[in-house]
């Protein structure tokens, strides 16, 4: 495989601004209720500068980030809370879980809901106010008190009044101003509940404020004083949090953690903890622990002293961030425990928080799960966009060309170059796009319609020229949350309100004028109606796991499938003029919670060329996958039985292969079961981020990691595995060593202690030198650098270059040592390139040929590739603040 190794396309990282839990804890349950713990639905929010709201689910460590739903122009998102009702117990014994809704603010008088289930704004409640820059929800009232009619949201204002909004029976919508301040030069800043009817509310004016939103009475007015560095006279309390036993604690602009008796409201202890502001807090359900973020980078973690009640320590703290650290929240069960946070360097940080100094911790990637890149590679462009912008590359000159060119340093600019920058117009980011393998149709979608584009590229010897025009499309106002264009550029698909699958076809017209493009009406193509529980549809996040997250057409664009977060796969048939539907009628799933219709719709389907799509006959056979996936793709190699291999990985490793015209699993997969995949692979903590075929060798990539399995191989059990060592039973996923928190490994002992670290220098690597190094900033991997900047590429293949020559074509890369071996490689792996934003092919696809077990070629075909690598840089950081006698390594 050759490699253009890319960092001169751009995608700009947007600070983290909020950071909320559905629940803050999961109760450890008993055993006959063990299985209803495992079915709650827990999700982490993040929201960004940009408007964007990330989905995250934990799964126990795994981290996928399920859902992105795109921001809009002059969007922030400043404050994210989850309000989730209460479990109700049916008739039958099941439990319905409490329902989980999203609300945000983002320095306006608005609030929003968000609708999960179809990736959009549900709705938007105002009033005559200030800018929101503090919202809480009211907590369920303790047992034995009488419960209210409603649990509210409340919001602090810039020009301090307290407002309640209602959200009863699923509506939102300003009800009444509960205090108003005598100074509107008073500003609200933090929010929390001391109890049901209590809020405290962290004040810009040095002051802490107890309130009763029944009666908007001030119940306790606490003094801070003031800042004594020679600042401000304020000191703005920029978090406050709650205890679980009342007891209140605030984090201020003076880089001080305070500590506030809950029954007499007084100042019990001041930890001065930080050199700069504390900007956020969190704390343990139990509140054993708390945990405080500021501008210092710095987030330090708090115990209680030992038989001082009341009274608490400081028991370390490390600069897990390159910024301001913005955000935090904490979520607590049986196998989890830990804290995220989030700031300017737009890395979310997870760190352990029962086991704290037990164990490492994780910083998730900055870079989206479904890379926002695309190729033609017939054409050779790049297709990558951000926010509203869509930018197209060409790259001149294939890799193993400039590799032979004793110039290529110098070739290296002039082969990209920037063929267009597109800016699709209207408030809304661009939430999927793709471009055609020819390179002459665009697609890219909004929250308020699909824009196509035709594209005419004129090459000349001194000039090259692309021209984009606008092709009609009757998709107004609709919103796409993926499209996809079939390989023969004839087909347009496209994901509605997150669950609904849309086709329409291309129509090519020549004239003199030359080729010009149409889109036809469009057309549902119904998916199969799947046996879910009305109790789990009623609660937690309803339908929202039949989002669709993956979509790909067969190479030949006569098969469709598609993927959901529950794991369900839908496939589609292209059919010919007088071709049978082969039983294609059934129950269709129109949406989670709509009526089924047995309709198959075959008659509205019909094009005016003939052709329609049905759905498979085998479709119901395939099975549900056992997690989420994270890639769905097929090979570009057909099979000898007119039947199609579909790759599927899910989030936990599993790589599964499958024959969807006959609705079976492949002999490849019975055979190549999860404890058989090489260790490296199953032990990866990044999600897989996608797939690039050559021949049966796949090509995939993580945001850390590039892995290469031949599926046209069978793997062999590894004897120095612990599956091969113990004899786990086959099929079981592989635990990592001793139970972990959901954050990094275990630590060693005495981890905590200054390390002395030594890093390789000189151009052979062969002298060491000793690095300085203060609390816990990130060091650059050994041999992970290549040495170039952002505007370079790299096209030098390192590791695959040296498999290359060590080994040739056919060679093993694991078996490298082993005398008399003429195999192919079963499997390779890297982590020389890293943090990855995608991987795209370049060269033009080989026509599928026909191939079985029996007759498989020597070697695969050429490849070639490009990497893009998008790395923080200062550049896409904000100015930090320094404090005195701080300096920067």
């Amino acid at each position: 495989m050759d490699i253009h190794r890319c960092r001169f396309i751009r995608h700009p990282a947007s600070a983290i601004n909020a950071i909320a839990f559905t629940h803050s804890s999961v109760p450890p349950s008993s055993s006959h209720k063990r299985h209803i713990a495992k079915q709650i639905q827990v999700r982490l929010a993040i929201g960004r500068a940009n408007g964007d709201i990330e989905i995250w689910n934990p799964l126990q460590g795994n981290w996928h980030q399920e859902l992105v739903i795109p921001g809009g122009k002059d969007r922030s998102v400043d404050g994210l809370v989850w309000v989730t009702e209460p479990d109700e117990e049916m008739a039958d014994g099941k439990t319905i879980f409490g329902r989980s809704r999203l609300f945000s603010i983002g320095y306006t008088t608005t609030i929003t809901e968000w609708d999960l289930e179809k990736a959009r704004a549900k709705k938007h409640a105002s009033g005559q106010h200030g800018e929101i820059w503090c919202l809480g929800v009211q907590p369920l009232p303790s047992k034995g008190a009488a419960a209210s009619s409603s649990r509210k949201l409340v919001a602090g204002t810039v020009d301090g009044n307290l407002v309640l909004y209602s959200i009863e029976d699923g509506d939102l919508r300003f009800q009444r101003t509960c205090f108003r301040t005598p100074s509107k030069k008073i500003k609200f800043v933090s929010i929390a509940f001391q109890s049901h009817n209590v809020v405290v509310v962290g004040c810009s004016n040095s002051t802490i404020c107890a309130y009763d939103i029944r009666n908007g009475t001030l119940l306790r007015q606490m003094t801070l004083g003031t800042d004594i560095s020679g600042g401000s006279k304020n000191i703005i309390v920029w978090a406050v949090k709650c205890l679980p036993n009342g007891d209140i604690v605030s984090g201020d602009s003076t880089g001080q953690v305070c500590i506030w008796d809950g029954k007499t409201y007084t100042q019990a202890q001041r930890i001065q903890s930080h050199s700069q502001d504390v900007l956020c807090l969190s704390v343990s359900s139990d509140g054993s622990k708390i945990v405080s973020g500021g501008m210092d980078r710095r987030t330090a973690i708090y115990e209680p002293i030992a038989g001082q009640s009341g009274r608490w320590s400081k028991a370390f703290h490390r600069r897990y961030h390159q910024h301001d650290v913005k955000a935090m929240a904490s979520f607590e069960s049986k196998g989890m425990s830990v804290v995220v946070s989030g700031g300017s360097d737009a890395s979310p940080v997870v760190l352990p928080l029962r086991a704290a100094g037990k164990e490492h911790h994780r910083t998730l990637p900055h870079l989206p799960q479904n890379a926002p890149l695309h190729s033609a590679p017939k054409a050779r462009f790049i297709l990558s966009w951000w926010e509203n912008e869509i930018r197209i590359w060409h790259l001149l000159s294939p890799a193993q060309q400039l590799l032979d060119d004793p110039q290529a340093a110098l070739s290296l600019r002039k082969n990209r170059k920037l063929l267009a920058q597109v800016l699709v117009k209207g408030d809304s980011h661009i939430s999927s796009a793709a471009i055609s393998e020819d390179g002459t149709l665009l697609v890219a979608s909004t929250a308020t319609g699909i824009k196509v584009f035709q594209l005419d590229f004129t090459r000349g010897e001194h000039i090259e020229q692309l021209q984009i025009r606008r092709v009609d499309i009757s998709t107004a106002g609709v919103a796409a949350t993926k499209v996809q264009i079939s390989p023969d550029a004839q087909w347009i698909s496209w994901v509605e309100e997150g669950s609904r699958v849309m086709i329409a076809r291309v129509c090519t017209t020549e004239s003199a004028a030359g080729i010009s493009y149409t889109v036809s009406q469009p057309f549902k193509l119904h998916r199969l109606r799947r046996q879910i529980p009305k109790h789990i549809l009623l609660g937690g996040l309803g339908s929202y796991d039949r989002n669709i997250t993956q979509m790909t057409f067969s190479p030949d664009s006569k098969l469709l499938g598609v993927a959901d977060l529950a794991g369900y796969i839908d496939t589609w048939v292209l059919r010919g003029p007088g071709e049978g539907v082969d039983g294609a009628s059934g129950e269709d799933d129109d949406g989670a919670t709509s009526e089924s219709t047995s309709d198959s719709s075959d008659e509205e389907n019909e094009d005016v060329a003939g052709e329609r799509w049905v759905r498979n006959p085998n479709a119901a056979l395939l099975p549900k996958l056992g997690a989420a996936p994270v890639v769905l793709s097929f090979p570009k190699t057909q099979r000898e039985d007119g039947d199609y291999d579909l790759l599927a990985i899910t989030t936990v490793k599993q790589v599964l292969v499958f024959n969807p015209l006959r609705g079976v699993l492949s002999e490849w997969s019975r055979r190549n079961t999860y404890p058989k995949l090489p260790v490296q692979f199953r032990d990866t903590r990044d999600q897989i981020k996608g797939v690039v075929w050559q021949g049966h060798r796949a090509w995939i990539y993580g945001v850390s990691a590039l892995f290469m399995l031949d599926l046209s191989q069978d793997f062999d059990l590894e004897a120095d595995s612990p599956e091969g060592r113990d004899g786990q039973k086959q099929g079981t996923k592989r635990k990592r060593g001793g139970q972990e928190s959901g954050a990094g490994g275990k630590m060693e002992k005495h981890s905590l202690v200054p390390q002395r670290v030594r890093t390789a220098a000189g151009p052979d690597g062969a002298k060491w030198e000793d690095v300085e190094m203060a609390d816990a900033d990130d060091q650059k991997s050994v041999g992970a650098s290549s040495g170039v900047d952002d505007d370079d590429e790299d096209t030098d293949g390192g590791e695959l270059q040296r498999l290359r020559d060590e080994q040739g074509a056919n060679g093993n890369a694991h078996e490298a040592g082993k005398e008399g071996t003429t195999t192919r490689a079963k499997w390779w792996h890297s982590y020389q390139f890293r943090p990855i934003l995608g991987l795209v092919p370049l060269e033009a696809m080989h026509e599928a040929t026909v191939l079985t077990n029996e007759d498989v070629p020597a070697g695969p075909p050429p490849l070639e590739v490009a990497l893009v690598e998008r790395p923080l840089s200062s550049n896409d950081l904000p100015e930090r603040y320094f404090a005195e006698g701080e300096w920067e390594r």
